[in-house]
């Protein structure tokens, strides 16, 4: 695996935390009955940092929480995991008639926001449930559009996008890999 192109670095990763909350903000018409749950494992740093990011402008703590869709895969089967890792779901707070904005880092195939779609409405009846993801690569499997989107980055199917977030990988980054090698 080759990295062939860093997409955004950690200025331009902190540009878009912001843009994407001050967009969340603004469709929302602020921050009344708003919750936000990331998609572990960088969906739950870019949740947090989204959340801490609106609390500063709007002077309201946002209800913060994070899923983990391991169980909600639909390859769970294919892939054989027998004894699949288990990351844990926290989500303190009722999400039933909540606006719930989830969170994930990139969004490509639109599976792993299938699956984060069946736990949250397993979990309640938000009123609404929009995306916003860091990074959007394109490739389409299922009917899934993000609301809200840090970056558009067209891709081959023989490309990866990896981000890297200080909280897990101790920088900031975003890379383009080729997987073709």
């Amino acid at each position: 695996m080759t990295v062939k192109s860093v997409i955004m670095d950690e200025k331009g990763i902190e540009r878009s935390v912001v843009r994407l909350s001050h967009e969340i903000i603004e469709r929302n018409k602020g921050v009344v009955n708003l919750a936000i749950v990331g998609v572990k494992t960088r969906g739950e740093y870019l949740a947090r940092r989204i959340a801490h990011k609106i609390k500063k402008l709007e002077e309201a703590n946002i209800p913060c929480g994070f899923i983990d869709i391991t169980l909600y895969r639909d390859d769970l089967q294919t892939r054989r995991l027998q004894h699949p890792e288990l990351k844990g779901t926290e989500i303190p707070f009722d999400i039933t008639d909540k606006y719930v904005i989830l969170v994930d880092d990139v969004l490509y195939t639109g599976r792993t926001t299938r699956a984060a779609l069946d736990e949250l409405m397993d979990l309640g009846r938000p009123a609404s449930i929009q995306l916003a993801v860091l990074i959007d690569r394109g490739h389409r499997e299922l009917p899934i559009r993000a609301d809200y989107v840090g970056k558009n980055v067209p891709t081959s199917v023989g490309e990866e996008v990896k981000v890297l977030l200080k909280e897990v990988d101790d920088k900031d980054e975003v890379l383009l890999i080729d997987t073709d090698e």
